[in-house]
């Protein structure tokens, strides 16, 4: 594992996701329970709803020493003094990144087709995100799914760390780490459970049984 990122347990959370709970208490929660990396990732809101957000978010969890990462967005990633920033291949480059935003700390990319490992883009990226390793509803302008097998391939052609989303639960993460994921990020079995704790100390002990 990187020593840029050491993380085993990433929530993207938005707002929408948590169900009409308070996002920064949702997010407690899920650091309570295992979490240790957060992305925040707002498509819809006005920059500075977004901003808003990201630095209540970012107020909490600074007390738990856990990193916020913002998606897409340099502006706010900047504002709220982000650990790093998460883009995919239609938005703004990674390179480009560097050069705006020297400070980044961490920045991930997410790639779709194994082609994409090996651009210059992804280069620059200090870990990678596998997207989607399953189909998943909080995700619809993805193409098909990894898998196990594509984990496993992906592996075997990179060194950095690959963090795995699509579709991330419980019955599935000790799996997926054992095919070559560092790392599972979660969406909705974490932001839509009844009690998001549990849920993320659950996904956490079935990783940790994977290494």
């Amino acid at each position: 594992m990187s020593s840029i990122f050491p993380y085993r347990l990433y929530l993207v959370v938005s707002q929408h996701d948590c169900l009409g709970r308070d996002i920064v208490w949702v997010t407690e929660q899920a650091v309570k329970g295992g979490v240790d990396v957060v992305q925040l990732r707002e498509k819809h809101l006005s920059i500075a709803d977004f901003t808003a957000t990201a630095l209540r978010l970012k107020a909490m969890l600074d007390t738990y020493n856990v990193p916020l990462i913002i998606n897409d967005n340099l502006e706010v990633a900047k504002a709220c003094s982000a650990a790093g920033i998460h883009v995919g291949t239609t938005d703004i480059a990674p390179s480009k990144i560097k050069a705006l935003w020297p400070q980044c700390g961490i920045l991930g990319y997410s790639i779709e087709h194994l082609d994409q490992l090996y651009t210059a883009e992804a280069e620059h990226a200090d870990y990678l995100g596998i997207s989607p390793v399953y189909s998943t509803p909080t995700k619809t302008d993805t193409v098909t799914e990894w898998g196990l097998e594509g984990i496993l391939t992906i592996r075997g052609l990179t060194s950095k760390p690959l963090i795995a989303i699509g579709s991330m639960n419980v019955d599935n993460a000790r799996n997926v780490i054992r095919a070559g994921a560092d790392c599972i990020a979660v969406v909705s079995a974490i932001c839509g459970a009844d009690d998001p704790a549990k849920a993320a100390h659950e996904i956490r002990t079935q990783i940790e049984k994977a290494l």
